[in-house]
């Protein structure tokens, strides 16, 4: 860490690779200089990956709550499921926003049509705290 003549803080962090579902994702958060940097708490790159024909991205269901999470994908393709019943297909160039709030569960995989031929998959995922006042609002995903 250092520290500008402006009294600006600039923060440096290392990037951790942790294997998820048969590839690395690399995070800048958190890690043991921070747990988070202003809101944020989770900053992933997710691959880039090439599936073999069969494989894919296989996070299971897992739950959240008092954060918002925002999903970028820029190659490949996942299907979102969550507790609320809602189901979205993400392609490249397209973003996922979810509030987790008071809780949600959800899953992200590679759905069955580019799990048959094989698929690339690259992508950034941010997830941001929400504010006290709406820590405990209802959960959402909007399509």
């Amino acid at each position: 860490m250092s520290i500008r003549q402006t009294g600006v803080t600039d923060i440096v962090l290392p990037v951790a690779s942790e294997p998820v579902s048969g590839f690395k994702v690399r995070r800048v958060l958190p890690s043991r200089y921070g747990r988070m940097v202003g809101p944020f708490v989770l900053f992933d790159q997710m691959g880039p990956a090439v599936f073999n024909t069969s494989q894919g991205l296989d996070v299971g269901p897992h739950p959240h709550i008092g954060l918002a999470a925002m999903t970028y994908l820029i190659d490949g393709e996942i299907v979102h499921r969550d507790s609320l019943g809602k189901v979205q297909a993400l392609r490249p160039g397209e973003v996922s926003w979810m509030t987790a709030g008071s809780g949600i569960v959800h899953s992200e995989r590679t759905p069955p049509e580019a799990r048959a031929s094989g698929s690339n998959f690259f992508g950034i995922q941010a997830w941001v705290a929400l504010p006290c006042r709406h820590e405990e609002a209802a959960a959402d995903c909007p399509l």
